[in-house]
């Protein structure tokens, strides 16, 4: 007989003890370890939405519109990518899982092409522009064949939704931890490193997340384990395509993550714009930007405390609600009014903690409910919503920024206008306020309520246990 891998013992135990290994309690060890990882994927994905829309207009020397343009290209190539890497990320079977060898294949690419994307050598415009569509395009087909993986791990290392909260809920604050460190540290940097050199000061930085990311993805690789086998099933990757197309609450979190994704990006990627020529003090975004981070990461850790008493869906439309005002209260801050700024910023990051942890639990429910309904689980490619949306959003966010620039006529590291000062002033305020009420009216689609999820969890469990006792229980057909 062939030797079992550690990972098909795994499932055997798990296949034969339904209501034990999937969802006993996950030691802290592991539940850090696992938050960890989102700390160095934050090393890059705050990178990309903080700076390098900057970057390419201001250091790279490419003009906005065509920057903006480009961002939403690869986004959106790349976002279509994302369904390929979840099918293979379903279908990978080792020793050691299916989602987690992907944090050490993947940690060393991914380091060398956001080193590549950071590096500006000296072309003229047509070289500079190939050099960032080809560079940036394989940073995030890297960052998609690491990131969707460890998305999904957290839906199989446990089947309990309170566990998945916890889980979430640590990954985000450490989420947001990483993402302060960068936005605080980036530009002190650039600066030190490149000794007065914009560019290389730039490379440099790039380096030192790029590696710390990855001894990162190597604490969580050591320290998780894969508890939830998938059902016994070979369908092909449009089969997994078809169960999400008629799975009603993915279809709204995928919608919802879009839109939470454009509201975030924009106030983001243009708060570098809005310090250096609205406020004229450029080094105050250093602080404004892990502020929110900061804020963001505390509001993530209440939000198992939330849970137990608001149920998500209800709790996403408040959050949200309150996000759409406190937004539209940014605009009328004077130039001057600085205190201002940075305690609507910290209340914004207060409220929207809670949101990206509660959205993933969410993921991890809504494949719950596709194996209910149908009998198969593709983990990975449900969580690929996740990152699609979220590519989808940021890019519909850099061609909106690109195209409200060039319309009022905004020239980089020059005096702006006051068209162009007022467009900078909405793109941090009023319009993230209209995607902010948007989500609350698509979230009022969202059916998997707490009761739900309940007799879900326990039909799941009942199938696992019926299977070892070899009595047949049908899946949910409708």
């Amino acid at each position: 007989m062939t030797e079992l891998t550690e990972y098909e013992k795994g499932c055997r135990m798990i296949d034969n003890h339904p209501a034990g290994l999937a969802t006993s309690g996950l030691s802290w060890r592991e539940k850090i370890s696992y938050g960890l990882g989102d700390m160095g994927f934050n090393f890059y994905w705050t990178n990309i939405a903080a700076f390098l829309m900057i970057f390419y207009t201001d250091v790279f020397g490419i003009k906005a519109l065509t920057a903006g343009s480009m961002l939403f290209t690869i986004k959106l190539v790349n976002a279509f990518t994302d369904p390929v890497a979840a099918a293979l990320a379903d279908r990978t079977r080792t020793r050691f899982g299916k989602f987690r060898p992907y944090l050490i294949w993947g940690a060393l690419p991914l380091f060398g092409a956001g080193v590549l994307t950071y590096t500006t050598p000296n072309l003229d415009q047509d070289g500079k522009l190939i050099w960032a569509y080809g560079t940036y395009l394989l940073m995030m087909l890297c960052y998609t064949g690491i990131n969707i993986p460890y998305n999904a791990l957290s839906g199989v290392m446990s089947s309990d939704p309170k566990e998945r909260t916890t889980i979430n809920g640590l990954r985000f604050f450490f989420g947001f931890s990483g993402g302060t460190l960068v936005t605080a540290a980036t530009p002190y940097l650039v600066k030190w490193l490149g000794g007065g050199d914009e560019r290389l000061g730039w490379q440099l930085t790039m380096v030192i997340w790029g590696a710390a990311a990855s001894c990162l993805f190597l604490v969580t690789f050591l320290n998780t384990r894969e508890r939830i086998p998938p059902p016994a099933q070979k369908s092909p990757m449009l089969q997994d395509l078809k169960d999400l197309m008629h799975n009603g609450p993915w279809m709204v979190l995928f919608f919802l993550a879009l839109i939470i994704m454009m509201t975030i990006t924009l106030r983001t990627s243009t708060a570098a714009y809005y310090f250096k020529y609205f406020v004229k003090r450029p080094l105050l975004n250093a602080w404004f930007v892990p502020a929110y981070m900061v804020a963001a990461a505390l509001g993530s850790l209440v939000m198992p405390v939330l849970t137990r008493f608001i149920d998500k869906k209800f709790l996403l439309m408040i959050l949200m609600s309150i996000t759409g005002f406190l937004s539209i209260a940014f605009f009328f801050i004077p130039e001057d009014g600085i205190v201002w700024m940075f305690a609507l910023q910290i209340l914004i990051g207060l409220v929207l903690g809670p949101k990206s942890a509660l959205t993933f639990a969410m993921y991890a429910d809504t494949a719950d409910y596709t194996e209910w309904r149908t009998g198969r689980r593709a983990t990975a490619m449900t969580f690929a919503a996740a990152t699609f949306s979220q590519k989808l959003g940021t890019a519909l966010a850099s061609v909106m920024m690109g195209s409200v620039f060039a319309a009022l006529g905004y020239v980089a590291n020059a005096e702006q206008t006051p068209e162009s000062q007022t467009g900078i002033v909405l793109l941090i305020s009023v319009i993230p306020a209209v995607f902010a009420f948007l989500a609350v009216g698509v979230m009022a689609f969202y059916k998997l309520d707490n009761r739900t999820l309940s007799q879900i969890e326990a039909e799941l469990a009942a199938r696992k246990g019926a299977a070892a006792g070899t009595l047949p229980v049908e899946p949910k057909r409708n």
